[in-house]
């Protein structure tokens, strides 16, 4: 059979006797086929040179590397599927990763409704097939709930009393030019129906109401009483904020004959600065204003106090990590607690990096504050997963970070992940994200590789758990141009593959045997980029296992 992902299944040799460590024999179609998406039928073609090589997780000795597991990483529409991607990662990886897919931002929505459906498929699968799931990380600075929690921490309602405002009594002004602001056209005070009032005549802008400051927030309400010869029709607008009318077009509009009330009750422009009411009078009437009257209704909202705030972060936290364990089942035993909190642009006083903060949207640690918010997320998090029947023995947290090859950053986050362990956090280990390059140019692959021995080294030294993620290696030229996967040579290829198996032996060798928690591919095929285990066949769509594929195998086993 052909040793390859198909577009409507994933085909293995049967028992050949190679490779695994431990005699690890290839799993039969029948082994693998556990739905039927997949089809176990033979195929007399081959792929050469690596036909005869066992799914990549067997290669690992679990005797020597007890910890040691190989990860993938989806979406999960693409595992939910089952398709070509499914199939690559749950015969060839120990576990699966589903990076922001199963975040707060992707689950709930504003109104704070949780959708575990997708979730939930995913999970009955896995443990059917006897899979395991890296968890995404509970809580972060990106891709978590916004909507829901800006809406839980917004302003609270309180009562308000109406405001009496300016009144203006056209009937006390004296006949002739109006005081106050005529934008366009003529307007002026006139003897009408045995009254001084507003004479507006067609196609005039004028103002009613003026010279107030203006709240953004407050709901104003300004009262007058119109009469026209004819039918009138006009617009208004209220401090830069049109006001619709239950006219055509959201024109206000009263009959001839008789003295009308018009009520306009409208908030001004969210950037207004001068507050005014301006009546645009149309080509259908002179239109005549009696006295107007003007108030307004404060802003009925307050901000929550910093303990509102709090004991509303505490509930949708409780909230998150309830509805989260609770479709979870003790299924998934590992998760990033948090990811990503390091903030390379601010310093504390001595000397490491700041956190993430924000003015513009709900930060857990801002609320719950930067060296308690672990603690609290953790605490919550694991009261939720053994509420849930999780088993304490298996449950780790991690904490995600990238750019950890930088010396700053390491140390800034073996810092904080201090300040977390002495206030009672449970951090078992550190997830780093890696961003690697394979250079052509000598000065810059050792430059490189100073690096990575550097990170595994400071990684090492913590005592924590390990694992690496986001393991996609790029190949550049010896100019520092990226080679793309359609232009890459089997010679580079060639290169670019022994890189991989260098990275891991090199993971394998410097991070404890009993820390060693894995290494997550990020991606299983090609992209744009030559990152995959399998290459993608330009005219098929099959994916075709490349030397990377053979690379993990020698490097896991060993060799």
């Amino acid at each position: 059979m052909k040793n390859r992902i198909f577009k409507y299944g994933f085909y293995l040799v049967t028992a050949l006797p190679l490779g695994g460590v431990g005699g690890g024999l290839l799993s039969s179609c029948a082994d693998y086929n556990v739905t039927d998406d997949f089809p176990a039928e033979p195929d007399p073609a081959f792929v050469e040179p690596y036909k005869d090589l066992a799914p990549v997780k067997s290669y690992i000795d679990h005797e020597q590397y007890p910890n040691m597991s190989l990860g993938a990483t989806l979406k999960v529409a693409d595992f939910n599927k089952q398709e070509l991607a499914h199939a690559a990662a749950v015969t060839n990886f120990d576990n699966v990763a589903f990076g922001s897919s199963l975040m707060s931002g992707t689950i709930i929505n504003a109104k704070g409704v949780m959708n575990f459906l997708d979730m939930k498929d995913l999970l009955d699968h896995v443990q059917e097939i006897g899979g395991e799931v890296f968890g995404s990380p509970i809580v972060a600075n990106a891709n978590q709930a916004d909507e829901w929690l800006n809406t839980l921490t917004a302003p609270i309602e309180i009562p308000v009393d109406f405001v009496e405002g300016k009144t203006v009594d056209f009937n006390e002004m004296p006949v002739g030019d109006y005081s106050g602001t005529v934008e366009k056209g003529n307007a002026s005070i006139a003897r009408y129906d045995d009254q001084n009032t507003l004479k507006i005549g067609t196609l005039c802008n004028v103002r009613i109401i003026e010279g107030f400051e203006v709240d953004p927030n407050a709901k104003y309400t300004t009262t007058f009483w119109a009469k026209a010869d004819k039918d009138a029709s006009f617009d208004i607008t209220f401090s830069g904020n049109k006001v619709n009318g239950s006219g055509a077009n959201g024109k206000w509009t009263f009959k001839t004959g008789k003295w009308t009330k018009i009520v306009v009750e409208a908030q001004s422009a969210p950037d207004a600065t001068e507050g005014y009411l301006r009546i645009e009078n149309s080509r259908s009437a002179v239109i005549y204003i009696q006295k107007v009257e003007f108030g307004y209704y404060p802003d009925n909202h307050r901000a929550q106090t910093e303990q509102e705030k709090t004991d509303t972060i505490n509930y949708a936290l409780n909230a998150w990590c309830d509805g989260l364990m609770k479709i979870n089942e003790g299924r998934i035993h590992s998760f990033d607690i948090v990811d990503e909190p390091i903030d390379t642009k601010a310093e504390l006083e001595n000397g490491m990096y700041d956190l993430k903060h924000s003015t513009e949207k709900i930060f857990w640690q801002d609320v719950l504050g930067s060296e308690q918010y672990v603690p609290v997320v953790s605490r919550v998090a694991r009261e939720h997963y053994e509420k849930h029947n999780g088993d304490p023995a298996q449950l780790k947290f991690f904490v995600s970070e990238t750019g950890l090859e930088d010396q700053k950053v390491f140390e800034s986050l073996k810092y904080w992940i201090g300040v977390w362990d002495a206030n009672g956090a449970k951090i078992d280990g550190i997830n780093a994200k890696l961003n690697l390059t394979y250079s052509e140019d000598a000065e810059a692959l050792a430059a490189t590789e100073a690096s990575l021995n550097s990170l595994l080294d400071n990684l090492a030294s913590t005592g924590k758990l390990i694992r690496l993620s986001n393991f996609d290696i790029k190949y550049q030229d010896a100019s520092g141009a990226n080679v793309a996967a359609k232009d890459i040579t089997d010679a580079q290829r060639q290169k670019l593959a022994d890189y991989y198996g260098h990275v891991i032996k090199s993971y394998m060798s410097k991070i404890p045997h009993d820390k060693q928690a894995g290494i997550c591919k990020g991606n299983l095929a090609d992209t744009a980029d030559p990152v995959g285990l399998w290459s993608i066949d330009t005219s098929s769509k099959d994916w075709v296992r490349n030397a990377t594929y053979k690379a993990f195998c020698d490097a896991l086993s060993g060799k």
